[in-house]
């Protein structure tokens, strides 16, 4: 068929062969065994992966199908032409072709950044350098923070950062020392729309790492994170995406850890799942995470009170 970022059918979409593209690509391993007519066509398969647009040995992953729709209808609707996008068998076949796939969700990071990796990656960048101040901040305010997307680090500005007055270390004792705390204004992100208003609290050492970079670097206004050269030159513009994950590989090496177990990723997750070993309430968690979906959330969770539990201990 095609790939969903190189080339579209110049064609509109009947019901027909958008069945046949989902069962070209979201096709049973087992039953190809057995049955070679199972799937994307043999003959069809050499000819795209001859003109570049198929890579993929196996099936696609299910995200990466739907994905693959979702981007020929809006292309469909441009051009003024009918698909049938919405048809209840194509629903139905996506559903059945998952759950006959049996293939494993992969994981975005392999590995958690939780505290105690998050402490080794402060410790690799605890330096004085412009840098190690940039890099120490991200990583803090990222995590803290609910475990930000990469995508929303780097679009992080100034103006989204709000002084709020300064909060008890123990809301519980008043005699505990004050903190300093600010909110962020998440704008648009994977969940929400531009005009919602979400925003997330800051509080203490991820505040005072943020401020120290923003002085440090003469930041009054625009994009919070930004790029530096080789000679410690500080750019205008904002970091991409790509760039807050190459800083965390790049710090994860330097702590003596394997970079190709972890991504960016990996600090959402971890925020997750330190806050499930430390024991915090999942909707309290999740007020910070910003997660929509219970259930996704509290797959953490559920992790965690596996390994602490006593179900898997019983022959111990």
């Amino acid at each position: 068929m095609f790939r969903g970022d190189r080339q579209f059918p110049p064609l509109a979409a009947p019901e027909s062969l958008l069945l046949k593209f989902v069962a070209h690509h979201l096709w049973n391993p087992t039953e190809r065994e057995t049955n070679p007519d199972h799937g994307m066509p043999e003959d069809v398969a050499m000819v795209l992966r001859a003109k570049g647009l198929l890579r993929a040995t196996g099936p696609h992953a299910p995200a990466t199908v739907r994905r693959r729709l979702t981007s020929w209808s809006i292309l469909t609707r441009w051009r003024g032409l009918t698909g049938s996008f919405s048809a209840p068998s194509l629903k139905s076949a996506l559903r059945l072709a998952v759950r006959a796939s049996n293939r494993p969700r992969q994981r975005k990071s392999k590995k958690a950044v939780t505290g105690d990796i998050l402490a080794k990656l402060l410790a690799a960048c605890a330096g004085d350098r412009l840098v190690d101040l940039r890099d120490r901040a991200l990583l803090l305010m990222a995590f803290a923070s609910g475990g930000r997307r990469r995508s929303e680090v780097a679009a992080l500005r100034v103006e989204d950062l709000v002084d709020e007055e300064p909060v008890r270390a123990n809301p519980a004792d008043e005699l505990s020392p004050l903190l300093p705390c600010l909110t962020i204004r998440l704008g648009r992100t994977k969940t929400t729309a531009a005009d919602d208003n979400e925003h997330v609290v800051l509080i203490g050492p991820p505040v005072t790492a943020l401020k120290h970079w923003l002085g440090e670097a003469k930041i009054e206004a625009g994009p919070v994170f930004r790029r530096i050269d080789q000679w410690g030159n500080l750019d205008r513009r904002a970091m991409t995406p790509q760039s807050v994950n190459l800083i965390l590989k790049t710090r994860i090496a330097q702590a003596g850890l394997d970079p190709v177990q972890f991504s960016a990723h990996g600090l959402r997750s971890g925020y997750l799942t330190e806050a499930a070993n430390r024991g915090i309430p999942l909707p309290e968690a999740m007020q910070q995470s910003m997660h929509r979906s219970a259930t996704q959330a509290s797959g953490y969770y559920n992790n965690t009170e596996r390994k602490m539990g006593r179900a898997a201990r019983l022959v111990l």
